[in-house]
């Protein structure tokens, strides 16, 4: 691709970077930008930027947050014994679209993936068990995608606090096999977290 401006071209390769934009749609948002009347673009700029240095991670469950405590953990209206264990805060934005869950998040930051390099110490599941450990939590949802990584980090986790007395659940397989919970349509993620079933249950049929 031939351009005739460097600073389109540096436009065009910082943007072809996002995840599914090719060289051809990074060119035609840029182009769209230098559209637009500059303070859109300028607005644009600065969110991204003050997002970039002021977001926060929330202390408790490590959802993205303009602050230290999340809105929903900070919530007195949320149960704070019952957690949902998450990959990403997309997992959460998809499940709190449902209306169907009061409890609270615990957001892994991944799934253990050894063709990845990714392993347990990589994710946010050692605070998981500390916050079992201290009996902050009565109940524990797994709501990882049922791929094969999903299942790995859901049996790791499930090892870890075995010794625990606590009730671990996992979502309805209503969400098929190999799917992402954030493509799941409300109504079936939905009943999926009221009807989720003992995590026992899933060894036995997987």
């Amino acid at each position: 691709m031939d351009f005739s401006s460097k600073l389109l071209e540096n436009a065009v390769n910082e943007m072809s970077q996002l995840p599914g934009i090719g060289k051809r749609t990074a060119l035609r948002l840029v182009l769209h930008l230098l559209k637009q009347p500059a303070q859109q673009t300028e607005n644009l700029a600065t969110a991204i930027q003050q997002m970039r240095e002021l977001v926060n991670f929330c202390s408790n469950c490590h959802n993205i947050s303009d602050t230290a405590l999340c809105e929903i953990c900070a919530s007195q209206n949320r149960n704070a014994k019952i957690v949902c264990v998450v990959e990403d805060i997309r997992d959460v934005m998809a499940i709190e679209a449902t209306s169907q869950y009061r409890g609270h998040y615990h957001v892994l930051g991944g799934k253990i993936s050894p063709m990845d390099g990714i392993g347990p110490h990589d994710l946010t599941i050692n605070s998981l068990i500390q916050k079992i450990e201290e009996g902050k939590i009565e109940e524990l949802i797994f709501a990882l995608s049922s791929t094969m990584e999903g299942d790995t980090t859901n049996f790791y986790i499930f090892k870890q606090i075995e010794g625990f007395n606590i009730i671990t659940t996992t979502i309805a397989r209503g969400i098929s096999v190999g799917d992402e919970l954030e493509y799941a349509d409300e109504v079936t993620l939905g009943r999926s977290i009221v009807n989720r079933i003992p995590f026992e249950n899933s060894l036995k049929n997987s």
